[in-house]
């Protein structure tokens, strides 16, 4: 009875009072605005999300800017096709490493084990091809599928038995490093034939000027196209949706910048097809992230573990099927690594690779805490760290100096993260 006297009072007031009515209404939801109002509707949602910590790729761009501009101005040589274009291709491998990191954080978890996963899909590589004679394709298969069962395995450790995943992983990363440095032999070292396909992964470029433009154009229509009909699709579902104004501003700033970065490589050895295969990459796992039902329970068990399990989640699937996906991008890093220098050797996924793989997804903006992220994060973050190193290298600082700024970027960037987090969780939006 007593809810009933609610809903006509509030009823009667909202005859009485249509405006304050609307008014509760964009409270309630102040997305409309973005609806409603058009491009200044849009503006005034830009600020509310940074007003509530929703900064995006905001801070790794800003950053990105700052280092080139630096660097440009330390070098002339810094900005030259050559370097941007070897600074482009050096980046993939670690990037396709810190695209399975990617999935791994957005359960809030982590994978140290992928350095040396890497390693070990190299050196099957070349142990199947070279020393075997196998074919490249198949041994190439192979390898990826080397890295996915090791992914599994860790996986399975993780979410079934219930050891915690940096004790799995690290586990890991001891027992993959020997396994490599088994499958090598006394040698250490293994050769890749130099005109092959692994070697072709790094070192084929796409010379006509009309690759490099062609894709440019291919990937601005598709995104105009894609943002066009995906906003028709929310208009007409009754959701908020953005203004026509907004997709066509977008449209014309990755048109400024995917024509730019095809005439930086046509002015060098033309389009490479790494950057291609890893731009691929980045668009398919964005797609299954955003756009599919296994990648929204990805977001939900980094949210929350127990919410997830009580909707009705295969918890423990989804765990070994995340950490699967790891082993295999770790592979496939592993085999663009080894492309580049058309060898499998000891060295292979030690160093500072695991640290830069992990910087990557985070510098570039996903979240250490788990349920934020997109794998074009990996981009960003790769991008800056590979900067940085190509940028003091032409500077001639040593290695122990790179390792301090790139920790310093790093320490930053989970500095702003932790203080996003805790601004959106008083704007009440984590």
């Amino acid at each position: 009875m007593s809810i009933d006297k609610t809903s006509a009072t509030a009823d009667k007031q909202a005859v009485e009072n249509p405006e304050a009515a609307a008014g509760a209404d964009v409270a309630i939801d102040p997305r409309l605005l973005v609806r409603e109002q058009g491009f200044a509707g849009y503006l005034s949602e830009f600020k509310r999300k940074i007003r509530a910590g929703d900064l995006g790729s905001i801070p790794v761009v800003i950053g990105l800017i700052v280092i080139w501009a630096i660097f440009a101005g330390l070098n002339e040589n810094f900005l030259t096709a050559g370097n941007l274009s070897d600074i482009a291709v050096a980046m993939v491998g670690t990037g396709m490493i810190a695209v399975g990191i990617v999935f791994v954080l957005l359960l809030g978890e982590i994978d140290l084990s992928v350095g040396s996963v890497s390693g070990v899909a190299g050196a099957t590589f070349a142990v199947l091809n070279i020393t075997h004679g196998m074919a490249e394709w198949l041994a190439l298969i192979l390898a990826i599928l080397t890295g996915a069962a090791a992914g599994t395995i860790h996986g399975f450790f993780f979410a079934r038995v219930g050891v915690p995943a940096f004790a799995v992983t690290l586990a890991g990363l001891l027992f993959w490093n020997g396994f490599m440095l088994q499958i090598l032999g006394s040698n250490g070292t293994i050769n890749l034939d130099d005109s092959g396909l692994v070697a072709k992964l790094s070192g084929y470029y796409f010379s006509d000027v009309a690759a490099a433009y062609g894709l440019a154009v291919v990937a601005v229509v598709v995104f105009f196209l894609t943002s066009f009909f995906d906003n028709r699709r929310r208009e007409a579902a009754g959701v908020p949706s953005r203004p026509v104004s907004e997709i066509i501003v977008r449209t014309v700033l990755l048109a400024v910048v995917a024509f730019a970065v095809a005439a930086v490589f046509n002015q060098n050895k033309g389009l490479p097809l790494a950057v291609v295969l890893f731009l691929a990459v980045l668009v398919i796992t964005d797609f299954v992230l955003r756009r599919t039902a296994y990648g929204r329970k990805i977001f939900a068990l980094g949210g929350s573990i127990e919410a997830s399990r009580r909707a009705g989640i295969n918890v423990t699937g989804m765990r070994i099927s995340v950490y699967a996906i790891s082993g295999t991008f770790a592979a496939i890093g592993g085999l663009f690594l080894a492309s580049k220098i058309t060898a499998a050797n000891q060295g292979a996924g030690g160093g500072d690779l695991l640290m830069n793989a992990i910087a990557a997804a985070v510098i570039g903006g996903t979240s250490l805490f788990g349920g934020r992220g997109r794998t074009w994060n990996a981009l960003l973050g790769v991008l800056v760290i590979v900067s940085i190193q190509y940028g003091l290298a032409l500077e001639g600082i040593a290695s122990p100096v790179q390792y301090m700024i790139t920790g310093g970027v790093l320490l930053a960037t989970v500095v702003i993260d932790a203080v996003t987090r805790k601004t959106q969780k008083s704007a009440g939006r984590a």
